[in-house]
């Protein structure tokens, strides 16, 4: 599927009867006030937020979800002490290892969208074993935004076009939108239609930037490891309950076709 910087008839068509968006967006944030408020050591907060992913794969699945992008790791949470940053490195390997099998029994394909540089080899494997998998897979896709960040994305498909240029690939005038998509990490990934962010925090933390030029958000206090199918449908009923322009004419997204 061709990338869709600006919403064509697809997309508007897809948010028609009231059904789950096409792509739903979430930054997973929470786990460290989650594991503060019960006095548990953060780590506890992050095991209980990979539960939380599990669930919310699940629900996606029954929901009719097709694409589902979680921020996972930023490329600033290298910032963070090293132990937390080791511990969160483990629970990706574990979640890997031991959920891998079962997303591809459910034919959910597995998309990493990031950087590798930086990463350990082990690392790099795992991912690449997961993407590789699960290539075929015609269920919902999970994109892993992993060691990501949007800005670098951006500035990596600019950079990408450039050189094009300067090679004469392309004329300087083919730059277009659709052009810089088809080379950022999510490209051939419709874009968002729906982003939510747990924990009560209202920015994006430079994610997706570019992709949700046209996204709906929903910003609920839930924190992430509390996070279940209802808080997922009820984060779906407001964007039903928005009324979409894109720019030009009203669009109500729960109205019939």
């Amino acid at each position: 599927m061709a990338p869709i910087s600006n919403p064509g008839p697809e997309a508007l068509a897809s948010q028609a009867g009231g059904g789950a968006p096409a792509h739903v967006a979430i930054i997973m944030d929470g786990n460290g006030r989650w594991a503060a408020a019960r006095g548990l050591p953060r780590f506890e907060g992050h095991r209980r937020g990979v539960e939380a992913l599990r669930r919310t794969v699940r629900s996606a699945i029954d929901l009719g979800i097709r694409y589902l992008t979680v921020y996972s790791f930023s490329s600033e949470n290298w910032r963070r002490p090293a132990q937390e940053v080791s511990d969160l490195m483990g629970l990706l390997k574990r979640f890997i290892r031991n959920d891998l099998a079962d997303l591809h029994r459910n034919q959910v394909r597995v998309r990493i969208a990031g950087t590798r540089e930086g990463l350990s080899d082990e690392i790099k494997s795992l991912l690449s074993e997961a993407e590789s998998l699960t290539r075929d897979n015609a269920g919902l896709t999970l994109v892993v935004a992993f060691n990501y960040g949007s800005r670098q994305e951006i500035a990596e498909a600019a950079a990408a076009l450039a050189r094009d240029v300067a090679a004469g690939k392309i004329d300087a005038s083919a730059i277009t939108p659709e052009a810089l998509a088809a080379r950022l990490y999510t490209h051939g990934v419709p874009d968002p239609d729906l982003v939510i962010r747990t924990s009560g925090e209202v920015r994006l933390s430079n994610f997706l930037l570019w992709q949700a030029a046209y996204s709906e958000f929903v910003f609920t206090p839930v924190l992430w490891p509390d996070f279940d199918r209802a808080a997922l449908e009820s984060a779906i009923a407001e964007f039903h309950a928005r009324d979409r322009r894109f720019g030009g004419v009203s669009v109500r997204v729960g109205a019939s076709a």
